[in-house]
């Protein structure tokens, strides 16, 4: 981060905390992971929505998936495709007439998750339509029925679906938790200020460590 930037976060977290932003949220009794979009067609090079730092936000991914299956929490990974991608009639919406989402097509290599972070039996994969993963799914009334209250939210990207998925889980109720290693944007920018901003108006954004700590007491 350039030391532009770093001066620009001081003054805002400065800006924010005078006005009583920056509160924690803090833990609840049991967590869930949801690991967001981290498939193909964002973690590999190649494709229109390839991430950077991918080298770094996966090894972090991994490292929460054996806590959280060490302890037996929920796992939840999602992905977003489209089953008509071409001609009038199509999934996709109007979010295509902005970016490229015709590239995630079912059942395609783009939108399988990430060999690396692979579900194992008994984990979930949500296929979204939308930003965020609560929207359109069942996220919500299935951790609820799993007695979670708080989502450990990690994955691509900060300035779209990780950032929806954050506001919409404080909405629905959840406490979020959003591990800073353990997301990717395209843009280094958009990371560091999604990032900045998510930690002072919608959820706890936590270092790597201090989560890993959390459920190794827990």
């Amino acid at each position: 981060m350039s030391e532009t930037l770093q001066a620009l976060f001081a003054r805002n977290a400065a800006f924010y905390d005078a006005r009583g932003f920056e509160r924690r949220v803090g833990y609840g009794s049991k967590a869930a992971l949801v690991v967001i979009d981290m498939a193909n067609g964002w973690t590999r090079p190649g494709s229109p929505f390839s991430c950077t730092g991918m080298d770094s936000v996966v090894p972090a991914n991994r490292r929460l998936l054996d806590a959280f299956r060490a302890r037996n929490l929920p796992v939840v990974f999602t992905t977003t495709a489209y089953d008509v991608t071409e001609g009038p009639n199509s999934d996709m919406g109007l979010w295509s007439r902005k970016v490229p989402i015709e590239a995630m097509k079912a059942g395609s290599w783009e939108v399988e998750i990430d060999a690396e972070l692979a579900p194992r039996e008994g984990e979930f994969v949500i296929v979204k339509k939308r930003a965020s993963a609560f929207h359109g799914t069942n996220l919500s009334s299935m951790l609820k029925g799993m007695a979670v209250d708080t989502v450990v939210l990690t994955g691509v990207t900060a300035s779209a679906c990780v950032r929806h998925s954050c506001e919409d889980a404080i909405a629905e109720g959840f406490r979020p938790i959003v591990v800073r290693e353990a997301v990717g944007d395209r843009i280094d920018g958009a990371l560091a200020w999604n990032l900045f901003d998510i930690d002072a108006k919608f959820g706890d954004v936590e270092p790597l460590d201090s989560v890993l700590a959390y459920l190794r007491r827990n």
